[in-house]
């Protein structure tokens, strides 16, 4: 067997390769063997069939893409471990031709991992502007607590104010006719914290029970029906019943309702216990971006085309799997979207991406850092509690994806790698 090899411009090795006629025979007359037990040759039990009449029921050329079958991934493979590449593609065979003289020739080619230099990555320093609670989050906390345990009670003898609750009829209108879907009857509105047009629920304000009137409102430019966005409209608005919050006192019965806590100063501990972490976390995110920022720029790397393309299509599927796990797709997304714009931003980001994913590979293999199993199984579990989806469901996705588990290891890779540098690091203040 004879190879040339040759390297392009792509990152790719061109591999010529010529199996001698020996080889290709053998190969040939093993294929005709395998061939014959699973077919029925009309005066010929399993296997007895001669090749000559095995060539014409089932055609040379089916023998001979079985022999490329059963030959070509042990030679291929051969040939990269001798050689030493770092593929990040499997072999693709562009031509195949058996010769007169019994040989194969073969042209197949690889993509290989781009060459680079890996920097230091252990004991630098990293300044970043420290986040640091604010003196209020406590109190926010303790108020965040009130409000869930907080109860309605319906007012009688009252005007509406901006914290209350009121259930309501409404019927919208633009240009006088009634709008799709902006209708509704013992509609359940928070004066405080609605989510409807701008302006509606402030003019709900000052209201008594049993009231009705009209409001205008005006909806926004990037308001998702076309029909009817930028555009003035109307609403009839019925008040049928007005409700306010009771709040409990924060003290130790509040702190006993909350979790397994006697009382206040539990309560309190715990929280601080949280604020700590939370503000451990964000410093570590900020640190994480002046990290690899400062590996991104230490290291020079030329990434070819087609590995930044298949990148873009792989951040594409995960978009779109992440959208169905809720009832949207990618084109739903993308439909109100300048497409080149998010196309482009989806290649520089796609080629960070991999920049930031050979580097991290790197290292792993340097430091021996592994995934196991049981990392895959945690992070399965913690995407679906937050999706509200099983974990049986999420393997099932995984199955139908194969994708979304190299996706998984990746992430998890990442956070190993992320975690090492972190602590072979120090974080400074720029202050």
């Amino acid at each position: 067997m004879s190879v040339n090899l040759e390297k392009n411009e792509n990152n790719e090795v061109i591999m010529d390769i010529t199996v001698d006629a020996q080889e290709t025979n053998a190969a040939y007359d093993r294929a005709c063997k395998r061939i014959a037990q699973h077919v029925n040759i009309p005066g010929f039990r399993k296997g007895k069939a001669p090749k000559k009449i095995l060539e014409k029921h089932v055609g040379t050329a089916y023998i001979q893409r079985e022999v490329l079958d059963s030959v070509l991934p042990g030679i291929l493979t051969n040939v990269i471990k001798d050689n030493n590449y770092d593929t990040v593609t499997e072999p693709s065979v562009d031509y195949f031709k058996f010769e007169d003289d019994g040989s194969l020739s073969v042209k197949a080619k690889v993509e290989l991992r781009p060459e680079f230099t890996l920097p230091e990555y252990k004991g630098l320093e990293l300044p970043i502007d420290m986040f640091k609670q604010d003196d209020s989050a406590m109190q926010k906390e303790l108020d965040d607590i009130k409000e869930k345990h907080s109860t309605l009670q319906t007012v009688e003898d009252r005007i509406t104010n901006d914290k209350d609750l009121v259930n309501i009829d409404f019927e919208g209108f633009v240009d006088g006719n009634a709008i799709k879907g902006g209708a509704a009857k013992n509609y359940m509105l928070d004066l405080g914290h609605s989510n409807f047009i701008p302006g509606f629920a402030e003019q709900l304000v000052g209201k008594e029970k049993n009231s009705e009137f009209t409001i205008q409102v005006k909806f926004p430019e990037e308001y998702h029906d076309e029909t009817i966005k930028g555009k003035d409209a109307e609403f009839k608005i019925k008040i049928n019943e007005i409700k306010e919050r009771i709040y409990p006192e924060i003290n130790d019965e509040l702190a006993k309702k909350v979790g397994k806590f006697e009382t206040l100063d539990e309560l309190k501990a715990d929280i601080q216990k949280y604020l700590d972490a939370a503000e451990k976390t964000e410093n570590e995110k900020r640190a994480t971006v002046v990290l690899f920022d400062k590996l991104l720029a230490s290291t020079e790397m030329n990434i070819q085309e087609p590995m930044i393309q298949r990148e873009v299509k792989a951040m594409k599927e995960e978009i779109n799997q992440r959208a169905m796990l809720q009832g949207q797709n990618l084109d739903d997304l993308m439909k109100n979207e300048d497409s080149e714009k998010i196309n482009n931003e989806m290649h520089d980001e796609a080629a960070k991406r991999i920049k930031t994913a050979l580097i991290i590979s790197r290292i792993a293999k340097n430091e021996n850092i592994m995934v196991e199993s049981k990392d895959i199984d945690a992070r399965i579990f913690e995407i679906s509690r937050m999706y509200g989806i099983t974990p049986e469901m999420m393997i099932q996705e995984i199955q139908k994806n194969p994708h979304l588990l190299y996706s998984l290891n990746q992430q998890i890779m990442s956070q190993k790698v992320t975690k090492f540098l972190l602590d072979n690091s120090t974080i400074i203040s720029k202050e």
